[in-house]
């Protein structure tokens, strides 16, 4: 098993959890907009896991940087500059004060940063196959 086959493995297995994380905020917005959960408790929830999902998100890239799958990367580097320049701009955390008036924005963000993790990840297992596929035949 060759070190591209590793790396995108463990791609595989980071975007995985970069996808469980927005999941969770999302959920979190949801159970917010009906009234389940109070605005401190789901904003101190979000506010929890946004740093771990900036750091995994630039793990990811760091990865796929290191082991030069180009194409990954690029496809990546955009997510990753929309997180630090949140990050920048100190706008990365939700506001108690002002999470109701921003919940539709709040969703409608994590729902696109959902789909591109979605498209990343069918990419990921599109190159992963492609290097099995591509290391059987050499070995024949």
């Amino acid at each position: 098993m060759g070190v591209d086959l590793l790396s995108l493995l463990l791609s595989f297995l980071i975007i995985i959890a970069l996808l469980a994380l927005v999941v969770y905020q999302l959920m979190c917005l949801a159970d917010l907009e009906f009234d389940y959960i109070n605005p401190y408790d789901s904003a101190s929830r979000i506010n929890k896991v946004v740093l771990p999902e900036f750091i995994t998100q630039g793990l990811l890239c760091l990865i796929f940087l290191i082991t030069g799958n180009w194409l990954l990367f690029l496809l990546c580097s955009p997510y990753l500059y929309y997180n630090v320049r949140l990050y920048m701009r100190r706008q990365h955390l939700v506001d108690v004060t002002e999470i109701f008036n921003l919940l539709n924005w709040e969703k409608k963000q994590r729902l696109i940063k959902l789909v591109y993790i979605v498209v990343l990840l069918f990419f990921c297992i599109f190159w992963m196959i492609w290097t099995v596929l591509e290391d059987h035949d050499d070995e024949l």
